[in-house]
């Protein structure tokens, strides 16, 4: 069993604690370093008190195992606005939130997340259009299938 599948199995456990049940896992990434991150996401938005008892539960289990090197080094976090989404879950609490998507065919869309459903966004957004002899501003809502989106990165907006 790999490091990832050891520390997924770890989590998997906490997170069926009542404190911990609306968390989830984004991604783990280890390096030649020994640097091991984890990257942790919930319903609810998480904490950084979360992401403490989070880390602390996992040194203590994996300084317990001699399959792990000892000089590692723990890293929890959430995922930050950086990162795409990847699970249809943390759509739901960036509705609207302004979304870039990038789409496997079609293309680059950006604007509000207005619905998510199981298989597809919405997205309200406004668009220049010519319009006779003059351009015209005409608010567009685009349906995006979730199989459809190579990434989704929620844009930050400091109005």
């Amino acid at each position: 069993m790999s490091i990832e599948q050891k520390i997924e199995a770890l989590l998997k456990e906490k997170f069926e604690e009542e404190e911990f049940n609306d968390c989830f896992l984004i991604e783990t990434e280890i390096n030649s370093s020994k640097i091991f991150k984890v990257f942790l996401d919930s319903d609810s938005g998480i904490s950084f008190t979360t992401c403490r008892k989070i880390s602390r539960y996992l040194e203590s289990e994996l300084d317990e195992r001699d399959d792990i090197p000892s000089d590692y080094k723990l890293e929890v976090s959430s995922p930050g606005v950086k990162r795409p989404l990847k699970f249809l879950r943390q759509y739901y609490k960036h509705l609207g939130r302004k979304l870039k998507v990038k789409q496997k065919s079609g293309p680059e869309i950006t604007g509000e997340l207005i619905i998510v459903e199981d298989d597809h966004i919405q997205l309200k957004f406004k668009e220049r259009v010519k319009q006779g002899k003059k351009k015209v501003t005409r608010e567009v809502i685009e349906k995006i299938s979730l199989e459809n989106i190579d990434k989704s990165i929620v844009q930050i907006s400091f109005k």
